[in-house]
């Protein structure tokens, strides 16, 4: 099953995600996203001064006013 990244304070995605079998990892630093097929962020942290440093191979989404249950359907669709 993929490796999922998730924001600390997601705890109800993490639990959702983990339910459905995937390999949720927190992101508590940059380079605990490297090896995630998925990130899921909040969207808080937000690129204020446009400097992209932060690298990852996997998709990341946002899941700002979003449920648990359409995270998880959207990093289903991304990790197919």
């Amino acid at each position: 099953m993929a490796k999922v990244g998730v924001e600390q304070s997601l705890t109800n995605i993490q639990q959702a995600l983990r339910e459905k079998g995937y390999d949720v990892v927190e992101l508590k630093q940059e380079a605990d996203a490297k090896n995630c097929d998925c990130c899921v962020v909040t969207g808080l942290d937000s690129n204020v001064m446009g400097m992209q440093d932060t690298y990852t191979k996997g998709s990341v989404i946002d899941a700002a006013g979003m449920s648990a249950d359409e995270v998880c359907r959207e990093v289903e669709n991304r990790v197919q």
